[in-house]
């Protein structure tokens, strides 16, 4: 496995267990609809949230949230429409993003941005 997906795989690991803590219910990980992948689709009490987790090495000077572009977001929201169809799923959504900065495996920082896409 490549190191950057190792990190990635890290991160991943990292954010599910953070939104464990605050009480998610986690549905799907890394759940792929056509060129998208939402990295962790979970409950917060009766909101269906869409969560995509950008990690960054402690020596970069960029933001790991910055990665997450228009047409990032934009391949996001169709999978999410595609999954909520999937599930039936009617009511309230949300997209997040859990941006993370890493010093050699160790977790720096870790920032939770709720309802990132429409800020």
């Amino acid at each position: 496995m490549a190191r950057h997906n190792k990190i990635g795989e890290m991160a991943e690991n990292l954010a599910t267990d953070y939104l464990q803590r605050k009480s998610y219910k986690i549905l799907e990980r890394n759940w792929r609809f056509s060129r998208a992948e939402v990295d962790v689709i979970a409950m917060d009490k009766e909101i269906l949230v869409f969560v995509e987790v950008k990690s960054l090495g402690y020596d970069t000077f960029a933001r790991p949230e910055a990665s997450v572009t228009d047409y990032k977001q934009a391949l996001i929201m169709d999978a999410a429409t595609q999954y909520m169809q999937k599930i039936s799923h009617e009511w309230e959504i949300r997209f997040d993003v859990i941006s993370m900065i890493l010093n050699e495996g160790e977790l720096v920082e870790l920032e939770h941005f709720e309802d990132a896409f429409f800020q």
